[in-house]
């Protein structure tokens, strides 16, 4: 039961009498054992409120929502008696004194709905209160008498005096109020009590009795980079020319106009921390590095620093500023990747030892996920006795970043790490700075990837990597729009990864890269390539294995960013669909359509203001296709004007055509582009 009962005082309840049945064969009333005592409670209790949605695990988790978007929130809200019901929905900023107030409105079947809009970033609380509307109560029944024919003479004066009880609390609606009283004392005519407009002003400023009011709810409003934004990830080093040069945080602006002419809103830097130089790896991760090899920048800490320190090759941290800065610019943010883990030359293990787990011969034990080995890196103990100055190093790594900053955090495996520490965490980074953004990279079991999102983190990966088949992305997408994973889950969808070389890309196909970045980019409002996807690259380190040949994790990979057979320019058109079509910005209002070939997808995405829909076609497997594209009985538009989509234009070539029979006859050679994409029109 979500019901809290009002606080004002309650009558004395009355002590309860029984009574004896006799009957023809006398037999002995045993008293009862153990009855509950009447509490004074039970005498006050008038209103359930019930199955308020939205909520995460019954309110224990936050819902999530962007700052502007309206929170629609229901339930069912009942009592007993036929006594008009009033319901308001109350909701405040978590630091505000004060609660605002939005009114809610029957719908059917006691459920009842009202909407709020919070403009601020931050962590919000709402929540429901019900009361008896006793003057429209009286109101209702008088205008059914009236209408009957019944005499109201005395209802009109119990009328009069809820109004004039009511004028200690009017304020500026005082001077109306007592107008309607003069005017029925001048004329003893019902009309001045019964107006729309009285009604409305004593529905604001009478009493409020049975006062009931629902458990608060927590709500996180974050900023609309949460939700929206197409993620670049590139490696510093490699942003060179020759092989032989570490790339600097200088190459990497050198590159900012032209990633962000291709539409990228965030560039996600790995580690840029020193790497360690024991057990250091070599080039395609062998155990022992030859003189110059780079080794990973996940081997973090070296003499020189550890988390809070830049790798000299890269630069000082004068030029990470003028990086963030000149990203800013071209109006894209800086996302670092925080992870815990350490190279043995981490300068914690010297300062901090018992931060760490040691061996009974002394030695310490390098990070493992079998059968793979790290003999580069090790792991902080977050259960040791020092542990709450650990974490609080940790925080203090975060904290450090968002001074110079940085507001997006992408976190390297973060469900090998205890859940307590990421709801702490989070929470106190956020409360700090609410613009902060948290995307864990856990590809892991799906309740402990839900688990990540419910305690904090703002967006997450998904399997979209692993998923290929047309009823397979239409389950996945259907899960993860779903109450109430759409609560609190915000998929980010990456085509690729440097851990991860799919084994549909292994080919090199031109049209499986669009068509994969096309799913990415539509399906889901925030997508993520990792660089070279651009360029086709696709070798494996071997067959069998999702992992690239001459992996960047280990060596210096410098490109030309303009070879023949890139994609560019299909990301940069990609891209700009998304910014200019409001309905590719969200996830929510997602609605597959029946498309008669199997390998082909079809859905219709529309945004929350229902003023602009998107309808998507993507060749899934080698073509060229003809299909049926079927809106069937789909409708958009506003909320009191939805209609069926009558045509459609194309929005890169802008040919319109009309919807007939409820569909389109479309073709699609993958070759040439894999993908339609059409503005959907009424």
């Amino acid at each position: 039961m979500d019901t809290q009962k009002s606080t004002a005082p309650s009558p004395k309840p009355k002590k309860l009498s029984s009574r004896t049945t006799t009957t023809s064969e006398p037999r002995t009333v045993e008293p009862p054992v153990n009855l509950p005592a009447l509490d004074s409670d039970v005498f006050e209790r008038r209103f359930y409120i019930e199955d308020i949605r939205p909520r995460v695990e019954g309110g224990r988790f936050a819902v999530k929502r962007v700052a502007g978007d309206r929170v629609v929130v229901s339930a069912d809200i009942f009592r007993d008696g036929h006594d008009v019901t009033a319901a308001a929905l109350r909701w405040r900023r978590e630091g505000d004194l004060a609660w605002q107030a939005a009114p809610m409105v029957f719908v059917d079947n006691d459920r009842w709905k009202g909407e709020f809009t919070p403009t601020r970033t931050g962590r919000h609380m709402f929540g429901i209160e019900a009361w008896t509307a006793t003057f429209a109560t009286w109101r209702r029944d008088c205008l059914v008498k009236q209408n009957a024919g019944v005499d109201i003479t005395v209802e009109l004066l119990e009328g009069r005096a809820l109004i004039a009880a009511a004028l200690v609390r009017a304020g500026e609606s005082l001077p109306a109020l007592q107008t309607a009283l003069d005017e029925f004392d001048r004329t003893r005519a019902p009309e001045p009590l019964l107006g729309d407009e009285l009604a409305a002003l004593m529905a604001e400023v009478e009493p409020r009795p049975d006062l009931t009011w629902s458990d608060s709810f927590p709500l996180t409003v974050d900023r609309p980079r949460a939700r929206f934004g197409a993620w670049y990830e590139l490696f510093p080093r490699s942003q060179t020319t020759d092989a032989g040069r570490h790339g600097t945080f200088d190459d990497v602006i050198a590159r900012l106009p032209d990633i962000a002419a291709k539409g990228y809103d965030v560039l996600y830097l790995p580690p840029i921390h020193p790497i360690g130089r024991t057990n250091r790896k070599g080039k395609n991760n062998t155990l022992n590095a030859a003189p110059g090899e780079p080794g990973s920048p996940y081997a973090i800490g070296a003499e020189e620093g550890g988390h809070d320190a830049i790798h000299p090759e890269l630069g000082t941290l004068a030029d990470f500023l003028r990086l963030v800065e000149a990203a800013k610019a071209h109006d894209m943010e800086i996302a670092l990747d925080f992870a815990i883990q350490c190279s043995p030359d981490h300068p914690w293990l010297k300062e901090h030892p018992d931060w760490f787990k040691w061996r009974p011969d002394g030695t310490i034990r390098y990070s493992e996920n079998p059968p793979k080995k790290y003999e580069d890196i090790v792991n902080p103990d977050f259960y040791c006795d020092d542990r709450e100055a650990l974490w609080q190093a940790l925080r203090d790594v975060v904290l450090f970043w968002v001074a110079q900053g940085v507001r997006i955090f992408r976190v390297d495996n973060p469900h090998t790490k205890p859940f307590p520490f990421w709801e702490w965490l989070i929470r106190d980074v956020q409360t700090r700075d609410p613009d902060t953004v948290f995307l864990s990279e856990a590809f892991t079991r799906p309740k402990v990837m839900k688990a990540l999102a419910k305690l904090g983190f703002t967006q997450s990966y998904t399997y979209f990597t692993w998923r290929t088949g047309k009823a397979e992305f239409e389950e996945y997408l259907t899960e993860l729009t779903r109450y109430p994973e759409c609560e609190f889950y915000r998929p980010n969808f990456f085509v690729n990864t440097p851990d991860i070389l799919p084994f549909h890309l292994q080919s090199g196909d031109g049209w499986m890269f669009k068509s994969r970045l096309a799913l990415a980019a539509t399906l889901s409002a925030t997508y993520g390539v990792y660089s070279g996807f651009e360029l086709l690259e696709h070798t494996p380190l071997a067959e069998g294995k999702e992992e690239y040949l001459d992996s960047e994790k280990y060596e210096i990979r410098p490109r030309d960013w303009n070879a023949p057979g890139n994609i560019n320019d299909y990301i940069t058109r990609l891209n700009q669909c998304r910014r200019e079509n409001p309905a590719l910005q969200q996830n929510a209002n997602l609605t597959f359509v029946a498309v008669d070939n199997g390998e082909v997808i079809g859905f219709v995405k529309e945004s929350a203001a229902k003023d602009n829909a998107v309808a998507v076609a993507v060749a899934l497997g080698r073509g060229p296709h003809e299909f049926w594209f079927h809106f069937g009985d789909l409708r958009i538009g506003p909320e009191d004007a939805r209609r069926p989509v009558r045509a459609v234009e194309n929005l890169l070539t802008g040919e319109k055509r009309q919807i007939e029979w409820g569909g389109l006859r479309l073709y699609v050679d993958p070759e040439n582009d894999p993908v339609v994409l059409m503005r959907c029109l009424t």
